[in-house]
């Protein structure tokens, strides 16, 4: 796999014209697209980048966190709250992201995305109101473990740190084995669209556009 090195700015700038480019796969009127990687790569950022670039460019956009779809504690702690195995599989609510996030933008779909669903803070529902994606508009997804569910997505960029990086930047070492198990099983970097290497913040690289 070769990368190219390139700036943030340029990076966001070429995701952003690719996107505006593209048609839906599954002929709706909304794009789906992913910004996979673990928390210490920050896909978040870059999902903010991306959504901000092309709010420029006159689309609509949904920025959605994973973050916000976790299951509730009793779920997510039931082997212990270091488990490695329960935060790959169980954390991380994929119903409800089918459900409530994927469900409305399909053919036919209302739009109606509900931007988060529990906050792990007050192990509560956030009551967040649901939010109407004009037709033409863009979800972005982002955080870890998005490849290998099958989501619609029409493209997906993932975030690559070399072991050594992702030790070093992990503030959770515990988790360390589940991002191991997901190079394993779904061989990210082979499996994404675009490949970033972010193993330094402040000079990325990447594989290019399909």
């Amino acid at each position: 796999m070769k990368f190219e090195p390139i700036t943030w700015e340029r990076l966001t700038d070429a995701l952003a014209a690719h996107v505006d480019g593209l048609t839906p796969a599954d002929g709706g009127p909304w794009l789906k697209v992913a910004v996979d990687g673990p928390p210490a790569a920050r896909p978040e950022e870059l999902a903010e980048r991306l959504a901000e670039a092309l709010l420029v460019r006159g689309r609509a956009v949904a920025a959605v966190g994973t973050g916000g779809f976790l299951r509730p504690a009793s779920l997510r702690y039931e082997y212990g709250k270091e488990d490695p195995d329960a935060y790959y599989g169980g954390w991380f609510d994929t119903g409800a992201l089918w459900r409530e996030v994927f469900a409305p933008l399909e053919p036919g779909g209302g739009g109606r995305v509900l931007p988060d669903l529990w906050d792990p803070v007050t192990d509560r529902a956030t009551r967040s109101p649901y939010r109407t994606l004009a037709p033409g508009g863009v979800l972005v997804l982002h955080g870890p473990f998005l490849l290998g569910h099958w989501f619609p997505f029409d493209l997906t960029v993932h975030l690559r740190l070399s072991p050594g990086a992702l030790a070093r930047r992990t503030e959770q070492p515990w988790t360390l084995p589940a991002f191991e198990r997901y190079e394993a099983e779904v061989a990210p970097a082979e499996a994404a669209d675009v490949v970033v290497r972010a193993d330094d913040p402040r000079h990325p690289a990447w594989t290019g556009l399909p």
